[in-house]
Order: structure tokens, then C-alpha cells, then sequence
């Protein structure tokens, strides 16, 4: 007891030495190399559990035919998972980007200390035994935990801290795919934060330390295997672009199918029942698709290097291998059902992220779209694995409404440095067919929604970043209908520097108010105190404030109403206080000062 005693005076010892001899700004590049030290050493980690995992269930793997434990040991991994997360965990760890971007809006950064092992276990878990998700959205959620956790232990202020959570998700795709640029702009576009010249330097600090660790411990090969054989020809960027087109159709069918599937298991009240669709959906997929199982990384090299065959291996479709439409069909309905694959393995309690999906169905869909067009004599030839790369980068792009991290992404992945403007006609091809039906990305979408996301529009960043709670007005003094004028008078007008008055029931529902300016001709005649009371002299407010309201809504009812106050109620309508324009504008000052400001 002592020794901890001691210890944590030298802690905060060491805390008074910092803030007397170390800059903010300095601190805060030594944090961050440390972040990008434990985002890599997690997402280390993680690839070797997932592969151990895999090599001892493997072992006892059939050399041919159909190996049916395939079928078993996904619906084994979703159930171990969702045990896990709900009797040891006991939270809710999926949608691991959403939950930074949460973070970000609605809890000032904090993510909690669990979220550090809890997803990298989970995930490990959930794809060592074959889920049909990928890695990278957990570990970028435990990279984020350890940059928010380590701020906070350090004492760093809160716009500090949102450039630290910036830092471990960063140092997260940094570690994991070899790919420290992905990294940086992954968290320019994905989480939104806005870059200033002091918030690059720890971004790159964490982003190369992970990277360069990775290199280290993992070798120094890009994760896919791609050689370029043929030059690009700028005769083709007219089938690039329809391959954006194509890939930001799918994209768009990846989105809207998974919210519509996760609404169906979000429907079910039950553990179980979750586990039992899942389990069958997931089970009769794979049996029909063998290369749903598992991340699909493995589908991803081998049409990278232009062996598809082996695809139909174990599969009914096995007698289509030799036909050139055959593989054409097996690879479309895979495009069509991976969906259901992903979203089975989430919501039948198992723990991964779309990253993998998006990469192998883009895959899948430039595959595709080349084969399809090389049948043709008509069009001119293209090269089956160089648009099997650009297809990554457009699903990529479209499903995570960010461009230049599938263009940087893939090009890292690969190699594929030769294909660098083609990677960009598809990426933003795809992007902007995308942003015409879905404006926002299948991470932000539920938060745009409920008014809670945060963007790269300053003054709506500040609102989402602005809480009614700390806005509310609670000085009031409460009026009951049955009142007369002169109990009005004397207890409310006469004690109180406010000039309206909530009036409530016994239920504490808001039923009107008394305002000043309405009595004020009578409130002078105490022969009349007796005559009125305050359920005659009340009137409605012109609206009302609900607490569940986005602060932009409030601010649009504000500007609707041209009012000065509005009551503020419960979901229940139960009166609550009153919310002032001038109380906002000035908590507005100070949360813009507070994040947005340069030191």
C-alpha cells in the first residue's frame, strides 16, 4: 500500500516538473510516439492471435473436398465473442470507428480504458475462427483507446486529447497494413479532424513509429503481392471511370444492405436469437461461397497474381471453374451475399470491421468488370489484376467516403505506385457517385442522424461539440396554476430578476407561461390579486426545447420562433429549465476557443 502510495506521488510529482519545464507542444510529440509504439505493438499482436488461431484449427483441415468444421468454426467464433463481450466486457464494442467518432462529439475524447484489450480480443477471436469481417476497425479503435487513455493520464487538455485519439487511430492503419500515409489522411477524412501545422507532426510521429515497428517485426514486403506487368495506357481511363461508376454502385449496395440488415438483428430482443440467425445465415453462406470464410485475403492475392480457379474449390460451383462465364457468375454473387456474411458475423455477436470486406469485394468487382470486358473484341484489352487493384481502391472509397485514403491505402498495400492516377480516377469516380445517395459514410451516417457528428464544418463542429446540459438555465421560480395574482406577485415577481415564469402540474408537466410583460398592467392593482389566477393569465411558449434535441435543431427553432428563451423539457415533456441565445453564443465562444484555437 505504501509503495503505491509513493509511486503515485512520484507521478504527479513528475506532472508539476512537466508542466513547469516542458512545453504543451513538445509533450504532446513525445505522447504521440508512444501512441504509435503501443497502436503498433497491439496491431501486432492482434495478426499474430488471429493467425495462431488459425494455424491450430487448421492442423486438422481436409486436404480436399468439403471440410464442414469451415461451417462450424465461425458460428464457434461469433459465439465465443458475443459470450465474451457480454459476461466479461459487459459493453458494447462494435462499429469500432462510430464509437471514436462518438467519442470525439459526445464524450470529449474519452474512450474508455477497456476498449484498449477488449476489441483486440474480441476480434481475434471472432476472425481467427473464420468471421467474414476484417481486423482493421478494431485495432483502430484500441489504437484511439490507448491515445486517449495515455492523454488522459498525462492530464492533456481536451483539444489536445482529440489530436492524441487522432494519433492512436492513425498509428492503428499505420501498423497494421504497413501504410503510414493511409494513416494520416485515414484520420483526416475519416474522423474529420482539421489538420493545423501543430497537429501534422504527432499525426506523422505516430503514424511512421507504427509503420516503421511494423516493418520491423513483420519484414519490410507490402501485404499483397503485386507486380506490375503492364504500363498503363491512357486509353483506358474511359474504362476506369466506369469502373468507379461500377465500384461506387457497389459500395452503395454494401451500405444500404448492411444498415438494413443490422436494423433486422437490432429488432431481435435476444442474445440468442441474434446468434441463431447469424449462425445459419453464416453457416449456409459459406458452405455455397467457401471464400466468404475468413477475411478473404487470401482471394485478394490470388487475383492479384491472376489465379482465380482455386476460388470453386469446395464449392457447388466447383463444374463453372472451366467456363469463362462460370467464374463470372460465382464472383457476382459473391458480390451480392458478402454482405450478409459481414453483417452475420457482427450481429450474431462476433467483433470485426468492414476494411476487409471493402478490399476484397473491390477486388472481386474489378476483377469483374475486366473479365466481363475482355470477353469483347470490341473493347480494348485490360489487364485483369491491375483493375483487381484500382477496384479495391473505389469500393474502399466509396464505402468509407474517403478517396485518398483508398488511393494512399492501396498504392501502400501494393506497391502499386505505377498505377497512381488511375487509382485516382476510380477513387473519385466512385466517391461521387456515392455522395449523390448517401452524404454521409456507412461509419457516420447513425451519429449524422441524431445530430451528433462531428465534421469539418467549423460551425456545426462547435454545435455538435456544444451540450444543451451545460446550457440549461435552472434559476426560475415555478408557478402553479391554481395560483392567484397576488401569490404571484409576492412569492415569484417581487423575489426573482427574471421576467418570465414556467408554469407546471403536479406532474411537473409544462402546461404555459406568465410573462412580465403580459401582467404588467395589473400586477399594480391589488383588487384584482384575488379575481386572476395564474391559469388565466398564462400562454403557451412559442416552442419548446427537448434535452434528446441536436444542438443545430435548437439553434434552427431559435431562429424559427425569434425568441430570446425557450423552456427546455424531458422526452416525457416534464419542465426541465430554459435555454437563452445569449447563454449559448457565449458557451459557443468557449468551445470554439477551446478547440478549434491555435496555441
Amino acid at each position: 500500500m505504501k509503495d503505491g502510495t509513493e509511486n503515485k506521488g512520484l507521478f504527479y510529482r513528475f506532472l508539476l516538473w512537466r508542466e513547469k519545464h516542458v512545453r504543451e507542444k513538445t509533450f504532446v510529440l513525445v505522447i504521440s510516439f508512444f501512441v504509435g509504439l503501443g497502436a503498433a505493438a497491439a496491431s501486432i499482436f492482434l495478426k499474430y492471435l488471429i493467425h495462431s488461431i488459425q494455424h491450430l484449427l487448421m492442423v486438422n483441415a481436409s486436404g480436399g473436398g468439403v471440410n464442414y468444421l469451415l461451417l462450424v468454426y465461425p458460428v464457434a467464433g461469433i459465439l465465443l465473442s458475443g459470450l465474451f463481450v457480454r459476461y466479461v466486457v459487459r459493453d458494447d464494442i462494435s462499429h469500432g470507428v462510430t464509437k471514436i467518432l462518438y467519442a470525439l462529439s459526445q464524450r470529449k475524447s474519452r474512450i474508455k480504458a477497456h476498449n484498449i484489450w477488449s476489441s483486440l480480443v474480441a476480434s481475434s477471436v471472432t476472425i481467427g475462427f473464420g468471421g467474414s469481417v476484417g481486423a482493421e476497425a478494431p485495432i483502430v479503435l484500441t489504437g484511439a483507446a490507448i491515445g486517449s487513455n495515455l492523454g488522459r493520464l498525462f492530464r492533456i487538455e481536451q483539444k489536445t486529447l482529440m489530436l492524441l485519439v487522432g494519433c492512436g487511430a492513425a498509428g492503428a492503419v499505420a501498423g497494421i497494413f504497413k501504410a503510414p500515409i493511409a494513416g494520416l489522411v485515414f484520420v483526416i477524412e475519416v474522423l474529420m479532424l482539421d489538420l493545423t501545422l501543430t497537429s501534422v507532426l504527432p499525426l506523422l510521429i505516430s503514424s511512421v513509429t507504427a509503420a516503421t515497428l511494423s516493418y520491423v517485426f513483420t519484414g519490410s514486403e507490402a501485404m499483397f503481392k503485386f507486380s506490375q506487368t503492364e504500363v498503363f495506357e491512357m486509353g483506358r481511363i474511359p474504362y476506369v471511370l466506369l469502373l468507379g461508376v461500377f465500384c461506387g454502385l457497389i459500395s452503395l449496395y454494401f451500405t444500404r444492405a448492411m444498415n438494413w440488415i443490422e436494423g433486422i438483428y437490432g429488432r431481435l430482443k435476444h442474445q440468442w436469437q441474434k446468434l441463431l440467425l447469424g449462425a445459419v445465415m453464416l453457416s449456409i453462406l459459406i458452405f455455397i461461397f467457401p471464400p466468404l470464410y475468413g477475411e478473404g485475403y487470401d482471394s485478394i492475392d490470388s487475383l492479384l497474381d491472376g489465379q482465380y480457379a482455386f476460388m470453386l474449390d469446395n464449392s457447388p460451383f466447383r463444374p463453372l471453374g472451366d467456363n469463362y462465364w462460370g467464374i463470372v457468375v460465382f464472383l457476382s454473387l459473391i458480390l451480392l451475399t458478402k454482405v450478409f456474411a459481414s453483417s452475420a458475423t457482427n450481429g450474431g455477436g462476433g467483433c470485426g470491421g468492414i476494411f476487409a470486406p471493402s478490399l476484397y469485394l473491390g477486388c472481386i468487382a474489378g476483377f469483374v468488370f475486366s473479365h466481363v470486358s475482355n470477353y469483347f473484341d470490341l473493347t480494348m484489352y485490360l489487364p485483369e489484376k491491375n483493375f483487381a487493384l484500382l477496384g479495391m481502391a473505389g469500393v474502399m472509397s466509396g464505402v468509407m467516403h474517403a478517396p485518398l485514403t483508398g488511393v494512399f491505402l492501396i498504392a501502400e498495400l501494393t506497391g502499386g505506385y505505377d498505377l497512381f492516377l488511375p487509382l485516382l480516377i476510380v477513387s473519385i469516380s466512385s466517391y461521387s457517385l456515392i455522395i449523390m445517395f448517401e452524404p454521409h459514410s456507412i461509419y457516420s451516417m447513425r451519429l449524422a442522424k441524431k445530430g451528433e457528428l462531428l465534421t469539418h464544418h467549423k460551425d456545426k463542429a462547435v454545435l455538435t461539440l456544444l451540450k444543451i446540459d451545460d446550457v440549461i438555465e435552472t434559476d426560475f421560480i415555478i408557478l402553479n396554476p391554481d395560483s392567484t395574482l397576488g401569490e404571484v406577485v409576492r412569492n415569484a415577481i417581487a423575489r426573482s430578476s427574471r421576467n418570465m415564469f414556467p408554469v407546471v402540474d403536479r406532474n411537473r408537466m409544462l402546461v404555459g407561461l406568465v410573462l412580465l410583460d403580459n401582467i404588467r398592467n395589473i400586477i399594480f392593482r391589488p383588487e384584482l390579486y384575488d379575481r386572476f389566477r395564474v391559469s388565466k393569465i398564462m400562454v403557451s411558449p412559442p416552442d419548446k426545447i427537448r434535452t434528446d434535441m441536436p444542438m443545430e435543431k435548437i439553434m434552427r427553432i431559435f431562429d424559427d420562433t425569434k425568441a430570446w428563451n425557450l423552456p427546455v423539457v424531458d422526452a416525457e415533456g416534464r419542465y426541465i429549465g430554459f435555454v437563452s441565445q445569449s447563454k449559448i453564443f457565449n458557451s459557443y465562444r468557449d468551445v470554439l476557443v477551446q478547440t478549434f484555437s491555435e496555441d
